[in-house]
C-alpha cells in the first residue's frame, strides 16, 4: 500500500481478513477514528486457486475459502455496528467466474459464487438496519492476485498432464484476454457505490456479456468458448 501513504486523508492499517483479533484491532482504530461510524466497508481481499478440481489440495482450497468467504463474513460481522450506526453501505467484490465454469478454477468460481448468493441475502437482512449492500461483479481487472496464490503442480499420477500447458495458460493469465487498470474500474465502482447502487453491477471486461451470456446463450455455446485454450481435448485423445 505504499503508493497510498501520502495521498491526503488516507491511514492505512494492517488487517488479516482470516484473523479475528488483526480485524478486531483495526476496527477498535476506525472506531476511535470515525466516531463509531463507518459509511463503506469495502471487502476486496482475494486469492486464486488454478488447479483440476480432481488434484486440488483440499487444505489450499480451504485457506482459499478462508479469505475469499469466510474472510467477508468476518469483517462483515465486526464493523456491522459501525456500518448501521451510519446506514452505510457494505461493498463486495465478486467476480464472473460466479458464472463462469472455466476449467482448472472450480474451486474459485466456487468461492465467488458462495460470496454472490451470500450477499444476495445479507442485501435483505441488512435493509431494516438501513445499511445497503453492493455486490461488485467483476470482469478481467489486471491485479496481482496470482501472486498469492499457489502454483499449479500436477502430480505424476494426474489424469490432466496431457493438459499441463492449458493449466499453465490460465495461471500464467495467456489467455489473451482483455483487461482493464485498477483505476478505470475502481472509477467506475465509486461511481457507482457514491451513485447509491444496491444489490448487483457488473463492472470490467466481460462483465456485461456474461451478464447476457449467463441468462441467453445456450450452455454448449459457453462449453465451446469456456473449452478455448485449456487443452482438454486433448485428454479425451489420450484416454482413448
Amino acid at each position: 500500500m505504499s503508493t497510498l501513504e501520502k495521498l491526503p486523508n488516507i491511514t492505512l492499517l494492517p488487517l488479516d481478513v482470516t484473523s479475528p483479533a488483526s480485524i478486531a484491532a483495526a476496527v477498535d482504530r476506525v472506531k476511535a477514528q470515525t466516531g463509531g461510524k463507518l459509511d463503506y466497508l469495502i471487502n476486496n481481499s482475494g486469492q486464486n486457486m488454478v488447479m483440476p478440481a480432481l488434484d486440488a489440495d483440499i487444505d489450499d482450497a480451504k485457506e482459499m475459502f478462508d479469505v475469499n468467504f469466510w474472510g467477508i463474513l468476518r469483517m462483515v460481522q465486526a464493523f456491522a455496528p459501525l456500518l448501521i450506526e451510519a446506514e452505510g453501505t457494505i461493498v463486495n467484490i465478486g467476480s464472473i467466474v460466479a458464472y463462469l465454469h472455466k476449467p482448472f478454477t472450480s474451486l474459485y468460481n466456487a468461492s465467488k459464487a458462495a460470496v454472490h448468493q451470500f450477499d444476495e441475502t445479507l442485501r435483505l437482512e441488512m435493509a431494516p438496519l438501513g445499511v445497503k449492500l453492493v455486490t461488485v461483479v467483476t470482469g478481467s481487472i489486471e491485479t496481482n492476485i496470482l501472486s498469492n496464490s499457489p502454483e499449479p503442480h500436477l502430480p505424476p499420477t494426474s489424469r490432466y498432464v496431457a493438459a499441463k500447458a492449458g493449466l499453465d495458460r490460465q495461471y500464467e493469465n495467456k489467455l489473451d484476454v482483455k483487461q482493464a487498470t485498477p483505476d478505470a474500474f475502481a472509477k467506475q465502482v465509486v461511481g457507482d457505490v457514491l451513485g447509491g447502487a444496491v444489490g448487483k453491477v457488473f463492472r470490467g471486461p466481460y462483465a456485461g456479456i456474461t451478464r447476457w451470456a449467463s441468462h441467453l446463450m445456450p450452455m454448449w455455446m459457453q462449453d465451446r468458448i469456456l473449452l478455448d485454450k485449456s487443452d482438454l481435448d486433448k485428454i479425451a485423445k489420450s484416454t482413448s
